[in-house]
């Protein structure tokens, strides 16, 4: 496997570590991110193969977040999936209507939430 970069968005500290944790031991590299703000900064700098997103952020939420990533020429095609605790069906579904790449429940289904990463990143 390649070793892409994912950027991780996510104001918990524990969250942040367990998903970088479980990409690095499947070889993936990650960068980090604890708000909205510096995510997108970081995303327009590096341009990761994707970028897991939580949506319950300081300062800016995570949809406001995507809006900034897609209206940019230079990181709207980065898939992004939502990393949220905010598992309600119509949660699900106003994330999905953001324009979301995926949707992964917290606490993350390790086997689930990599084979989506993987998925979603051979998708691209």
């Amino acid at each position: 496997m390649s070793a892409q970069l994912i950027l991780i968005i996510e104001d918990n500290a524990l969250n942040r570590k367990l998903v970088r944790d479980v990409l690095q031991a499947k070889g993936y590299r990650t960068l980090e991110s604890e708000t909205a703000e510096e995510g997108v900064r970081l995303a327009r700098e590096h341009l990761p193969a994707l970028v897991l997103m939580d949506i319950q952020l300081p300062g800016m939420n995570g949809i406001d977040a995507l809006g900034l990533l897609r209206g940019d020429p230079a990181t709207r095609g980065i898939p992004v999936i939502a990393v949220t605790a905010s598992a309600m069906t119509q949660n699900r579904q106003q994330i999905m209507a953001a324009g979301f790449d995926g949707y992964q429940p917290k606490p993350i289904n390790v086997a689930a939430f990599l084979e989506a990463v993987r998925q979603t990143i051979e998708r691209e």
